[in-house]
C-alpha cells in the first residue's frame, strides 16, 4: 500500500472480529516499526506490554474499567466492541531514562531538572512510537484504536501487571481485524479543519 493511502485510511476502529487472532508475525512488525520512533537523545524510555491471551486481556479491561463501565447500557456499547479485540499493545513511558540520559556528559546538562524540558518529550515519544503501530497496522489490513487508561486506574494497571513505578501507560493499541459493527465516532461530524486553517505561514 502507497505511504499516502495509509495515511489517508488510518481511523479509529472499535469493533474487531473476536475469531481472527492478529498473525504473529504481523505484530511482531507492529513492535519493530514501534522502536523505529525518534527519541530525544536516543533515550528510548518506552515499553510495551503485549496482552494476546484471553485472560491477560480479561485482566486488562477489569484493571482500567470499571463493572459498570464494562458493559455500558444503551444501543452504543462501545466497550464491549472494543473488549473483542485480539491483541491489546499499552505503550509505556519512562520519564527517568530522559532525566537521567540528558545528565550524561555528551548533553551538557549536570542535573536530572525536570523544569529544564518544555514539554514531557517522553510521553511526546511514546506517543509516535504509538503512531508507527497504527499506521503499521493499516499497511497490514488490521484496525487499531489508541485509546487512553484513566487517571485513576493507573495505579491498578501497574499492580494488575508488575509495571515498575517509573512506566507510566500513555494509552492502549487495540488492534485486530475491523467487526461487522464497527461505527465510526460521531466527533467525526465536525469535520476536519483543513490545511489553510490550521497552517500559519511565516508568521501567525
Amino acid at each position: 500500500m502507497e505511504f499516502a493511502d495509509v495515511v489517508r485510511r488510518r481511523r479509529m476502529v472499535r469493533d474487531y472480529d473476536p475469531d481472527r487472532p492478529v498473525p504473529a508475525e504481523v505484530r511482531e512488525r507492529l513492535l519493530e516499526h514501534a522502536i523505529r520512533a525518534p527519541s530525544a537523545g536516543f533515550s528510548q524510555g518506552w515499553a510495551f506490554l503485549v496482552l494476546e491471551t484471553p485472560a491477560e486481556r480479561d485482566r486488562f479491561w477489569a484493571a482500567t474499567t470499571s463493572s459498570a463501565a464494562a458493559h455500558p447500557p444503551g444501543p452504543d456499547g462501545w466497550l464491549t466492541r472494543m473488549r473483542r479485540a485480539p491483541l491489546l499493545i499499552v505503550p509505556l513511558a519512562n520519564k527517568s531514562a530522559y532525566l537521567d540520559r540528558y545528565a550524561q556528559p555528551d548533553k551538557g546538562w549536570t542535573d536530572r531538572d525536570e523544569a529544564r524540558w518544555p514539554v514531557p518529550y517522553w510521553d511526546v515519544d511514546a506517543g509516535m512510537a504509538s503512531l508507527l503501530m497504527l499506521l503499521t497496522a493499516v499497511d497490514e489490513g488490521l484496525g487499531a484504536c489508541f485509546f487512553g487508561v484513566p487517571a485513576e486506574r493507573i495505579e491498578g494497571f501497574r499492580t494488575a501487571f508488575g509495571v515498575p513505578a517509573e512506566y507510566r501507560p500513555v494509552g492502549c493499541i487495540s488492534v485486530g481485524y475491523p467487526g461487522a459493527d464497527d461505527r465510526r465516532s460521531p466527533s467525526l461530524k465536525r469535520g476536519r479543519r483543513g490545511v489553510e486553517e490550521v497552517v500559519h505561514r511565516g508568521s501567525w
